[in-house]
């Protein structure tokens, strides 16, 4: 049985089923029905069969019935279940997972202990069984590994498991969870990993009691539930966005929720943390490729050097407006390596995720559980390095300062503790003093972001829990038994739960500004154009869709935007826009007369005086190029890139003593190919054909430039020369003594 081919069918059912699809769904169905072991599923879907069937006839024969959308709408939930109970059991069957074979164990146990413990809240044997396994486990911790100790962790991986393991809760998992958080016998750092697995249920299985539970415990007051329960109610709706119109009850919760004092603030941060991640592997790549070089390297950057549009540095038509500076404080090209790490951290960027991602292969690790435990002080793994001979001293402290810092994520911290005892006996001891001077300063910081951001602390633990849910999914052992929730566009905005919670004008630009300044101007664009679509008098607005309309190199419909944006207010910035969208489309002179008002603008800005030149050129208004490339030769003297244009200018004009005085500025800065190419065009204007064949070649020497490039070159140029005298006859004979003598020198 192939697996792989199981998911597929599972999913274009699923497909099949949002867009009505009956008929087509039942065959898949049926060819999967072959390879059950739950004869049970056959007959459920013989009923459903008949339902539709019933459905259709009652149809054409035009018979009313005031209750057939509700039918028609429960038979496509139970498609969907029917669907999900399948594939489950196919997958128990032959995939051979992890999580079968703990589940088939966790089965095997309670017929052992005499049935499942957990049946419904009115059974009293569950109660009472519960009640004295909560009883027998005392759990008052006496010591870091003490009996009471070993069988409350017992007791909390059986609840764990069956959290996660259930494929449909009813009334006991509810109560369950009650008693769980209501008994205070559990830690918080328990119940907040119980919430995990409720997570990682809803993920396995769709079933809307567990988003009514996550929904519920959305609302604890324990420390670390509601952040869990928030981030798990947010995936788990955005997972399944496709069905929640089939379902109106869970609609209607989500509804209820974003009524609730913080909700929607919540709801948010859980997003657009959640995107952030799409931005760890590039930030991976960067601290292995680029930061660390640096650290290690201690080395200042060294700039590129400036190509022939960039004669004034980066080209200025592809920056983002510095009017905004306040939207890109955070994400600006920082001065010093350090700097930008701090500002990542801060924002809530995932910094660590390489420099942890080799330390996953602890015992630890191998227990799925243990991915999703908030880190604490008086955690095993803790008590493990109290023998320590350096560290067991100032383990406290150390236990501490890690609780505490708000920059890694659990996983990160428990690899940390895992890792130190393996250290040499320096590292150690550096890492002890180093924590106990960042104590004082992590415990200030914590009491500032209070003080300044009323959502720090649930900001910084959904932080840590998306960072650990995305080790989990991309690194752990068990990441190929789960779809991966990180891959993707997450493009959470889209979800009609975002739409019902989060979807007011001040929460699509926030987001919208965020992918923005990430440069994830596809995202960014779909949500200022939803903006647009009430708020139709904001200049900034307009740039921002115009910007990402240029970047997507859709020129025209970024001409449509800047022009809204002129209309309402318009900057030097947006003017500039314009004209280089309009070069681009083949307008040069529509571009000359948007650089032009660019200029009255803001007269003194050499950018705008540089592309007005280019301007010019492009319209074949020499003289007019020329002064404008003198100012800026003047006012930025040294700058050698200048000297080509104008080099050109004379060129054109027929000034070939003006030209060949710039061209040997020029050479003793560097040729590029065309320069040598510009070159041959002047000596063939004077007269010289030698010389001028002798450039060609040069030009086609080295490697630099292709007999092909060159030709395209050429070709682009003959109606110059033969403006400027050259006889257009002659020139085939010309390049083919040029080509033929690159022959013989190569």
């Amino acid at each position: 049985m192939n697996i792989n081919t199981v998911i597929l069918k599972h999913r274009s059912v699923c497909n099949l089923i949002v867009q009505r699809k009956v008929r087509q769904s039942f065959e898949i169905m049926s060819d999967m029905l072959d390879n059950v072991s739950v004869s049970d599923l056959r007959d459920h879907f013989s009923e459903l069969q008949m339902t539709y069937r019933n459905i259709l006839r009652y149809t054409v024969e035009g018979i009313h019935d005031p209750e057939r959308q509700k039918v028609y709408n429960r038979l496509l939930q139970n498609i969907l279940r029917l669907n999900d109970r399948i594939k489950q059991d196919i997958l128990a069957r032959y995939s051979g997972w992890y999580t079968y074979s703990v589940r088939a164990g966790e089965q095997k146990e309670e017929r052992l202990r005499g049935g499942n413990i957990i049946q419904s809240v009115d059974d009293l044997v569950f109660k009472s069984r519960l009640d004295d396994l909560l009883a027998s486990a005392e759990i008052g911790r006496t010591g870091p590994r003490s009996e009471a100790a070993m069988e409350v962790e017992r007791l909390s991986g059986i609840i764990f498991n069956h959290l996660w393991l259930t494929d449909y809760y009813g009334e006991a998992e509810e109560s369950l969870m009650d008693l769980l958080i209501g008994s205070a016998r559990f830690e918080w750092h328990e119940i907040a990993t119980f919430v995990s697995a409720v997570t990682l249920s809803s993920l396995r299985v769709w079933d809307p009691a567990k988003i009514r539970l996550l929904a519920r415990l959305t609302a604890d007051l324990t420390p670390q539930v509601a952040e869990r329960a928030v981030t798990g109610l947010v995936f788990s709706l955005h997972y399944y966005d496709d069905r929640l119109n089939l379902y109106p009850e869970v609609i209607q919760t989500v509804r209820d929720l974003a009524k609730v004092k913080n909700f929607r603030e919540r709801c948010r941060i859980v997003v657009l943390q959640a995107i952030r991640s799409r931005y760890t592997e590039q930030l991976s790549r960067r601290m292995n490729e680029e930061i660390l070089p640096k650290v290690v390297k201690l080395k200042p950057r060294i700039e590129e050097k400036l190509d022939l549009d960039k004669i004034l540095g980066e080209n200025p038509e592809e920056g983002q407006n510095p009017d905004w500076s306040e939207m890109f404080r955070g994400s600006e090209e920082m001065f010093k390596t350090m700097e930008e790490l701090t500002n990542l951290q801060m924002e809530g960027s995932d910094v660590y995720m390489s420099a942890f991602a080799g330390l996953k292969k602890f015992d630890f690790f191998r227990e799925l559980r243990n991915w999703f435990i908030p880190f604490y002080p008086d955690h095993e793994a803790v008590d493990s390095i109290f023998r320590d001979e350096i560290l067991g001293p100032g383990i406290n402290e150390l236990a501490e300062a890690l609780y505490k810092t708000p920059f890694i994520c659990n996983s990160d911290k428990f690899s940390l503790i895992l890792n130190m005892k393996y250290l040499p006996s320096e590292q150690k001891s550096m890492m002890l003093k180093v924590f106990r001077m960042e104590l004082e300063g992590l415990e200030q910081m914590k009491y500032d972001n209070e003080l300044t951001d009323p959502a720090a602390v649930f900001r910084t633990t959904v932080t840590q829990y998306v960072q650990d849910l995305y080790r989990f999914f991309k690194l752990s052992d068990f990441r190929h038994e789960f779809d991966d929730f990180f891959t993707g566009r997450l493009d959470l905005y889209n979800s009609l739960f975002y739409r019902e919670t989060c979807g007011s004008v001040t929460d699509d630009r926030s987001l919208a500004d965020y992918f923005f300044s990430k440069e994830y101007y596809e995202d960014a664009l779909a949500l200022y154009l939803t903006i647009l679509k009430g708020v139709t008098d904001d200049a900034e607005l307009y740039e921002k869709a115009g910007y990402c309309y240029q970047k997507a190199g859709e020129y025209g419909k970024a001409l449509e935007k800047y022009s809204m944006a002129t209309i309402i207010e318009p900057h030097t910035w947006t003017l500039r826009k314009t004209g280089w969208c309009l070069r681009r489309l083949g307008r040069p002179a529509e571009a000359l007369e948007a650089y032009r008002r660019a200029l009255q603008n803001e007269p003194d800005d050499l950018n705008t005086v540089l592309m007005v030149a280019h301007c010019c050129l492009d319209t074949a208004n020499y003289d007019e190029a020329l002064k404008h490339y003198f100012r800026v030769e003047y006012e930025s003297p040294g700058n050698s890139k200048v000297l080509r244009p104008i080099a050109w200018c004379y060129l054109v004009t027929g000034r070939y003593t003006e030209a060949e005085k710039y061209f040997e500025r020029l050479a003793g800065t560097g040729l590029t190919p065309y320069d040598k190419i510009n070159m041959g065009h002047l000596a063939l204007c004077q007269g010289s054909t030698r010389i001028a064949a002798e450039h060609y070649l040069s030009a086609m020497t080295g490697g630099e430039m292709s007999a092909e490039s060159f030709l395209s070159a050429f070709n682009d140029d003959i109606p110059v020369l033969a403006a400027n005298g050259v006889n257009p006859d002659d020139l085939p004979i010309l390049l083919d003594y040029v080509l033929m003598n690159l022959k013989k020198e190569n």
